[in-house]
């Protein structure tokens, strides 16, 4: 079986970084390496352009948030460069000036999303964290440069929080376009940039903020998490708090597709390479965070027939599930694997669209992020 005929789920966790590697059926799977034992780690992504390259984001409440790369597969990890708030930046170096052995501050709460960029920028990544902070690296990671169009965004002073933060944890790359970048924010909504990153105009026409006086403000909106269509770069879905929708022009304008399903609310949605025109979303009940329909359930919207199909059997997994935004991920084969981490420890896989499901045998802590990986190269 050749290295390319494997599957990696990244799974980060309350308490740690798992990578779990499938056979070449999606069907028997073994647990580890696993780093980071004890710390929140809220996304661990492979970098394409690199095999064998991770990145993980750990946060740790009393030594706060760092990134760390494994060039071999998770086997071993080091630290590379994690930035400071662009706004505490003066006041450290006064600080420093003043006490010249007084220890560096960590100015960010947490980090959220990490993204890998382009091809044509092999060494470029991106770094959403919190409070609303966007970050390039144009050297895998070993500096950082703040995207001030984001950081100094004129009106950032009136975007408040959501109930898990002041997160960025949304970054999408045109792949036609390097100069093109939409973000999505934690309770302000989603952006784009023409530019580069140096301009961003708020993306949320037709977004519904039902906790505010103003229905459908030009921001505010609880965007949870956006996916893009891998075969229609200007169509994306989204899932709000506010409810399921879809975009087809780039963001200019969504419109609601998640009516038919009853409370629409939930924090994942995913979209897979080898099925264009397919979202995968796991609704919630708004109340409870939980899946509302009293068992485990993942949702598929056909965006060609604007049809919803649900894919697992009630009888299959009965209870109630939390998925956070990260939890759901797809990967490139064909039909695609679906992966999705809970907030009691279960990874489901289908390796088959969604036709069968199982769990991996392993009992995680409360997973946070769920992504797909490439075999290592080393």
């Amino acid at each position: 079986m050749g290295r390319n005929d494997r599957v990696w789920v990244l799974v980060g966790s309350r308490k740690g970084t798992y990578v779990v590697r499938g056979d070449a059926q999606r069907r028997r799977w073994t647990v580890g390496p696993v780093a980071h034992a004890g710390n929140e780690v809220y996304h661990v992504v492979a970098d394409p352009r690199h095999p064998g390259h991770l990145y993980s984001l750990v946060n740790n409440m009393f030594w706060g948030p760092r990134v760390e790369r494994s060039r071999n597969g998770g086997r071993s990890w080091e630290e590379v460069a994690t930035p400071l708030a662009p706004r505490l930046k003066e006041r450290t170096q006064q600080m420093n000036d003043a006490q010249p052995n007084a220890p560096v501050p960590r100015p960010l709460n947490n980090l959220w999303h990490l993204e890998p960029g382009l091809p044509s920028e092999p060494d470029t990544l991106y770094l959403g964290a919190d409070p609303h902070l966007l970050f390039r690296s144009t050297d895998r990671g070993a500096s950082w440069e703040p995207i001030d169009g984001i950081n100094r965004h004129p009106d950032r002073d009136g975007w408040a929080p959501g109930f898990g933060g002041a997160c960025l944890h949304t970054i999408l790359l045109d792949p036609r376009d390097p100069r093109r970048l939409y973000v999505g924010m934690s309770a302000v909504g989603t952006f784009r940039s023409e530019d580069g990153g140096r301009s961003w105009a708020p993306k949320n026409r037709g977004v519904l903020a039902p906790f505010l006086p103003d229905k459908h403000p030009e921001t505010g909106q609880c965007v949870h998490k956006v996916a893009r269509d891998a075969a229609d770069p200007d169509t994306f879905y989204r899932q709000d708090h506010g409810g399921m929708y879809v975009s087809h022009d780039r963001m200019d304008r969504w419109v609601r597709i998640g009516r038919p399903l009853g409370d629409d609310f939930g924090f994942g949605v995913a979209s897979p390479p080898s099925a264009p025109g397919r979202a995968y979303f796991v609704r919630l009940d708004d109340a409870a965070r939980v899946t509302g329909e009293g068992h485990f359930q993942v949702h598929e919207w056909n965006d060609r027939t604007r049809r919803w199909r649900t894919l697992v059997s009630p009888a299959a997994f009965p209870g109630h599930f939390g998925v956070h935004r990260e939890g759901i991920a797809t990967d490139r084969r064909d039909p695609p694997g679906i992966y999705v981490g809970t907030t009691t420890g279960q990874l489901f896989v289908s390796p088959d669209a969604g036709r069968t499901w199982r769990l991996v045998p392993f009992q995680f802590p409360a997973i946070h992020s769920v992504s797909v990986g490439e075999p290592d190269a080393g």
